[in-house]
């Protein structure tokens, strides 16, 4: 992209270009974060904040069907935002890490501030 703005300060422009991360990282970084932007999955990593949870048992507290968890736990396993465990019959869920626990911490907080 040319941008047509002049500079003012042609050293702190160097600065930060050097500082910048890649645009592979901000893509992936990018589509981190709107894993976070649907709802139900909030939900459910929220659900799994303080207990493990059997699908069922997740499908009562979030209020969804077995098969909308199935499809939304899809997609935060592959991203790495929860794990499980099978018990018998039953695969338990739980948060991969305790970064996803500040990471939505974090925005409430954030968003918490006056």
């Amino acid at each position: 992209m040319v941008v047509d703005t002049p500079i003012v300060n042609e050293e702190k422009v160097k600065e930060t270009k050097a500082r910048m991360i890649s645009d592979t990282e901000i893509y992936s970084v990018s589509d981190f974060f709107k894993i976070f932007g649907d709802s139900t999955r909030l939900k459910i990593l929220c659900a799994l904040e303080n207990n493990p949870l059997c699908v069922g048992d997740l499908c009562n507290v979030v209020d969804i069907t077995k098969s909308a968890a199935s499809h939304q736990l899809n997609i935060l396993k592959a991203n790495k935002l929860v794990k499980f465990k099978k018990q018998g019959k039953n695969v338990i869920y739980m948060l991969d890490d305790e970064h996803v626990l500040m990471i939505i911490e974090t925005a409430r907080k954030h968003l918490g501030e006056k």
